[in-house]
Order: structure tokens, then sequence, then C-alpha cells
């Protein structure tokens, strides 16, 4: 057994408490008073990662203005998760099973699961 290996029992279940609580703040705050469509959904998941590489341009080292204990580049990755969480909580995902899998998955692959780069 690989010890990266994660139990999913144990975390699963905070990750998607995470995702609930996510999405329940993204409600009340008026982000699904008219229902997104998948691609939307993406596509602003695509742009926290855009603007995590311009932050990584701009300075990597620079703190965030909301949230000064961070890195800019860090904030922005959370972004794309808090809007990965909020999806798949309105969409009925089962995020936390599903992450903890591939990730267990992952483990038993090959060395870059045999490609050169």
């Amino acid at each position: 057994m690989n010890e990266n290996k994660i139990k999913p029992h144990i975390y699963s279940d905070i990750i998607n408490m995470i995702a609930k609580n996510v999405h329940e703040n993204a409600k009340a705050h008026g982000f699904w008073e008219k229902w997104k469509n998948d691609g939307e959904c993406i596509a602003l998941m695509h742009s926290e990662l855009s603007e995590a590489l311009e932050a990584l341009r701009q300075n990597p080292r620079q703190q965030d203005e909301h949230c000064p204990e961070n890195l800019n580049v860090t904030v922005e990755l959370a972004d794309c998760v808090i809007r990965i969480f909020d999806y798949a909580e309105a969409n009925g995902l089962n995020i936390g099973d599903a992450l903890i899998a591939k990730h267990n998955y992952n483990c038993d692959r090959p060395y870059k699961h045999g490609k050169k780069i």
C-alpha cells in the first residue's frame, strides 16, 4: 500500500462539508439567483487559474490585498477551488469522494504516469 493514499471516510466528509458551506455562502450572496450553465461555471474556474498565472507573472511573492496573510497566487488558487466546490455542491457531485479516489488512483500510477514529460 502506498503511504500517500488517503483514507476516504475521514476526509471525504470534511471536503464535502466545505463544499456545502462554500455553496451556501455563494447562494446567500446572490450568486445562484439565476442558474448558471456548466460552461459558464467551468469558464469561471478557468478565469481564477488565469488570475493565479497573472499573479505569478507580476510578482510571485506579492501578498494578497484582501487576505494579506497569504500570497496573491495562493488566494487565486483558493478562488479556483472555491468555484469548483461551489459547482460540485450545486450539481450534487460528491467532490470529496472523487478527489480522494483520484488521488489514491494516482498513488499507484507509474513514475510520471509512463510519460516523458
